[in-house]
């Protein structure tokens, strides 16, 4: 049997993309998206909730996120979901699950400092959001809890 693993998330940019190079000279941009979700109690109280996600984006991709997403921006992300490990600096194992996007659409205005209106960016095919293990760039930069706004 077959399987698939498919994700597509609307939400807000929580911070501005960061951009990096890795060492054979692919971008890749790095961001957190958040979506909210809300309902109402058995008590009748209005709940919300806000739940944060990990984005990769590669390639010429990166780069168009890099120059028109910023804080704030909503993007309709299609992707998929990866977890992976590496050793931090101390040599313990780390794990991370992210969406590595494959289609990034620019929703609405700016948002922020970087460009308008609607626009797309798409990966080059299927294998180019691949990266060679071991890539030092492709590390997600760590978020502090002092970085997220909740």
């Amino acid at each position: 049997m077959a399987s698939i693993n498919k994700v597509f998330i609307l939400g807000n940019l929580g911070s501005d993309p960061e951009l990096a190079t890795t060492s054979t000279g692919r971008s890749v941009a790095n961001f957190n998206v958040a979506t909210n979700e809300s309902w109402t109690d058995k008590q009748g109280e209005r709940r919300e909730r806000t739940e944060w996600h990990k984005i990769v984006v590669w390639g010429k991709q990166a780069e168009f996120c890099k120059e028109y997403l910023s804080k704030g921006r909503t993007v309709f992300i299609e992707g998929r979901i990866q977890t992976r490990s590496w050793e931090d600096k101390e040599g313990q194992k780390r794990y991370t699950t992210e969406i590595v996007a494959n289609n990034v659409q620019f929703v609405g205005g700016s948002g922020g400092s970087g460009g308008s209106g609607r626009g797309q960016a798409r990966s080059e095919g299927p294998n180019t959001l691949v990266e060679p293990a071991g890539a030092a760039a492709a590390t997600p930069p760590a978020i502090a809890d002092d970085d997220v706004p909740f």
